[in-house]
């Protein structure tokens, strides 16, 4: 199965930007950078500058109306003014970006400049013209299933969207932090109308004591025991966003204690050595070839470089945007997930054998 990869580096104050999305050879990497990055990462919306040469700003700023018809898109743009023609217009498109300009009293207004358009669209078809003090812009979908939630991805589309696309199906948030799992975790759940848990509490309501004084007494693996435990009874659940134990105490961090995380989706908050997006991806790419850790297993990587609370809404739509490639790749893979629990959670995943096969008695 295809792994989905996010990077970030929240390292300054946060933009409005939204993430580009950029295809390699191995799996889809979504890029949420930042400005101490390189500026050619910075692919996506900005503010509004009426006269400068190239400016670009959001559509949050802009007057416009967007519809979805089931094969195609149409997004009107409110133009201001009654006398401009179709040769003071730029429209160009890819399969995801769009790029809106108007030429008036001497500027060059940019209207829209994204490359994170909320699906892929078949540029050689787009059909624009001016209505009145509107710009039409009708945009074919190369996948007219997907419904469109936005023109562009943002924390609202992408909440409205992939709850749909997710069919009830639960998420579970690994990696090397409890705090970072949890904030995520309980973000997401807001923005999905999702149930957030806590596999750090829940042992500890058990237990009736820390996680930490757990680990002295008895050790990690007899930690990562109890969470196992806790992964089973939540494996049947439905709409809930889990978060788990980081460290080395995690149950995660051990491949074989996976067969109930793969009840549902896993996302891997990875906190990244890498400096910028090519050593980011080819940290991803060493981390799944050797399976180093049980980390690997997660079928949605977001590498993080360093954290900050601030930030917690932003790792969350990496996510989300990351997880709605992955469903969008394997339309079955959310009736995979239910068959795979109906089944018992063997381990068998993602190749579910015959309801007759006994993991016990497996090779």
């Amino acid at each position: 199965m295809a792994t989905t990869l996010s990077f970030l580096s929240p390292t300054l104050s946060l933009p409005t930007q939204k993430p580009s999305s950029i295809r390699t050879q191995c799996f889809p990497f979504s890029c949420v950078s930042f400005p101490s990055i390189s500026a050619a990462a910075w692919r996506s919306h900005g503010r509004i500058l009426p006269c400068s040469i190239n400016p670009t700003f959001s559509t949050n700023a802009t007057q416009y109306e967007f519809s979805d018809d089931s094969s195609e898109v149409e997004l009107r743009l409110e133009l201001g003014e009654e006398n401009i023609s179709p040769g003071d217009v730029y429209v160009d498109a890819t399969e995801k970006s769009l790029v809106i300009r108007v030429q008036s009293s001497g500027c060059t207004k940019t209207l829209l400049d994204t490359h994170n358009l909320y699906g892929m669209i078949k540029p050689s078809e787009m059909i624009w013209y001016i209505d009145d003090t509107q710009l039409v812009v009708n945009l074919k979908k190369q996948d007219p299933e997907l419904k469109w939630h936005d023109i562009v991805e943002s924390w609202e589309s992408l909440t409205t969207g992939v709850a749909q696309l997710l069919k009830g199906t639960s998420i579970f948030l690994v990696g090397e932090s409890t705090e970072i799992n949890n904030s995520v975790a309980r973000e997401l759940a807001v923005g999905l109308g999702y149930s957030p848990l806590c596999t750090k509490e829940l042992l500890e309501a058990y237990s009736k004591q820390t996680i930490d004084s757990w680990k002295d007494e008895e050790g990690s693996d007899s930690v990562a025991e109890g969470e196992a435990a806790i992964l089973d009874s939540l494996s049947s659940q439905a709409r809930v966003v889990v978060a788990t134990l980081g460290g080395k105490h995690g149950a995660a961090r051990r491949p074989g204690k996976w067969r109930h995380l793969f009840a549902g989706f896993t996302i891997w908050l990875s906190q990244s050595e890498a400096t910028d997006e090519e050593s980011a991806k080819e940290e991803a790419r060493r981390d799944i070839e050797y399976g180093l850790r049980g980390y690997t297993n997660a079928e949605v990587v977001v590498k993080l470089q360093g954290w900050d609370a601030t930030y917690t809404k932003t790792v969350a739509q990496a996510s989300l945007s990351a997880l709605k490639r992955l469903v969008l790749s394997d339309k079955n893979i959310t009736g995979k997930k239910s068959l795979y629990v109906r089944l018992g959670c063997r381990g068998d995943w993602p190749d579910i054998k015959p309801p007759a096969w006994d993991p016990a008695t497996a090779s």
